[in-house]
C-alpha cells in the first residue's frame, strides 16, 4: 500500500459539510430511481427490499459511493467530521445480513450498475480496509459483495472488445481506474493483472484523441482525460509521456481549449445539465494527478496544473448547494479532485 497524499487543507475546510451530507444522503430513502428489471407486478417493492444496505442518495451508484465518503473522511479527516453519527450510519448500512443480500442482487442481475457501480463498491471496501481495525467489521462484510463484483467484472473483461468511451456512468476507463486503485488494498492480484492487461488491450495504441469534440451536454467524465489517467496507473513515467504525446498532440501549447476550460453549466440544478459541475471536478482530479505523473520539466505540467485549477474553482461553489440534484453526489467527485496528487 502506498503511502497517502498530504491532506487537502480545502477538503479539511469541508470535511464536516461534507460528512453530515453523505449521512443525510444513504439515509433519505426518497427520490430514488431504481434500475432493476421489472419482471411483473411481484417486482413492484419498495428499493430497500434489494438493497438494503444502498438504498439510498438517489440511486444505487451513488449510495455506494457516499458510503465510501463516509469512510473516506472518518478514516483521513477524522479530527474534523462528527464521528459517532458517521459510524452509527455504517454500522446500521454495512452489516453481513444486508450485504448478503445485495451480493445476491448482484449475482442473479450480472449486468446490474456495470462497470462504475461495481467499480465504486469496490473502493468502497478498499477504504474500509485502509481505515484498519474501525474500517474490519464493514470490510469483511462487503467481502462476499466484492468477491461478486471481482467476478463478474473479470467475466465481462474477457468478452468485452471494446471499450465505452464516453462521458457517463458507462465510462471504462473511469471504472478500471478506480478499481486499480483498490485492487492492491484488497490483496486481489488477478484483478489487477485482468484490468491493467485491458487497459493496455484498450487503450495502449491510441492516438490523436477527438478531445476538441468535448464536453458532450451531459458528461460529468471527459472520455479523454479519463482514459489517460488510467493508462497513467499502468505506465512507468516516461512511457506515459510518450503516450501522452501521440494521444494529445497539441496538450503543450494548452489546446484544445474545450478540454482545458471549464464547461459552461447554464443550471447547476437540471440533472443533465448539472452534469457539467461534475465533469469539471473529475477534469480536474485526472488534471492533477497527470500533471504530478508526468517527468520533471515536462511543459506540459503547467498547463495540465493551471487547468486543474480553473475546474476546481468552477465547479466547487456547487458541490453543496442544498440542491439533491447535485448533493446527492457532487462532493465524491469533489473529494477525488481535491485529494488528487499535486
Amino acid at each position: 500500500m502506498t503511502p497517502d497524499q498530504p491532506r487537502s487543507a480545502e477538503l479539511a475546510r469541508r470535511a464536516a459539510d461534507f460528512a453530515r451530507l453523505a449521512a443525510a444522503n444513504v439515509t433519505r430513502p426518497y427520490p430514488y430511481a431504481p434500475a432493476h428489471l421489472l419482471t411483473g407486478p411481484d417486482d413492484l417493492l419498495p428499493p430497500s427490499h434489494h438493497h438494503p444496505a444502498f438504498c439510498g442518495s438517489y440511486d444505487w451508484h451513488s449510495s455506494v459511493h457516499m458510503h465510501w465518503l463516509l469512510v473516506r473522511l472518518l478514516r483521513r479527516y477524522h479530527d474534523h467530521v462528527e464521528t459517532a453519527p458517521a459510524t452509527a450510519v455504517l454500522d446500521r448500512h454495512l452489516t453481513a445480513d444486508r450485504l448478503a443480500t445485495e451480493a445476491a442482487y448482484l449475482r442473479a442481475n450480472p449486468s446490474f450498475e456495470r462497470p462504475y457501480g461495481w467499480a465504486w463498491l469496490l473502493a468502497l471496501t478498499a477504504e474500509c480496509r485502509r481505515l484498519g481495525p474501525a474500517g474490519e467489521r464493514w470490510a469483511d462484510a462487503l467481502e462476499p459483495a466484492a468477491d461478486t463484483v471481482a467476478e463478474l467484472l473479470c467475466g465481462w473483461l474477457a468478452k468485452a472488445a471494446y471499450p465505452v468511451r464516453h462521458g457517463t456512468h458507462t465510462n471504462s476507463a473511469f471504472a478500471l481506474g478506480l478499481v486499480l486503485d483498490s485492487a492492491p488494498v484488497l490483496d486481489r492480484p488477478r484483478l489487477a493483472a485482468t484490468v491493467t492487461d485491458t487497459v493496455l488491450r484498450w487503450f495502449a495504441d491510441d492516438h490523436d484523441a477527438p478531445a476538441h469534440w468535448e464536453p458532450s451536454g451531459q458528461d460529468f467524465l471527459s472520455p479523454a482525460l479519463t482514459e489517460a489517467d488510467t493508462v497513467r496507473r499502468v505506465l512507468p513515467s516516461g512511457d506515459l509521456a510518450r503516450w501522452l504525446s501521440r494521444f494529445l498532440p497539441a496538450l503543450a501549447p494548452g489546446t484544445p481549449s474545450s478540454l482545458l476550460t471549464p464547461p459552461t453549466v447554464t443550471d447547476p440544478a437540471d440533472p443533465q445539465i448539472g452534469h457539467l459541475v461534475g465533469l469539471s471536478l473529475s477534469r480536474a482530479a485526472a488534471l492533477r494527478s497527470l500533471a504530478a505523473a508526468l517527468p520533471p520539466g515536462d511543459p506540459r505540467t503547467a498547463v495540465l496544473a493551471d487547468a486543474a485549477t480553473a475546474h476546481l474553482s468552477a465547479a466547487l461553489p456547487h458541490t453543496a448547494t442544498g440542491d439533491f440534484t447535485g448533493d446527492h453526489w457532487l462532493a465524491t467527485f469533489a473529494v477525488l479532485a481535491l485529494e488528487a496528487a499535486v
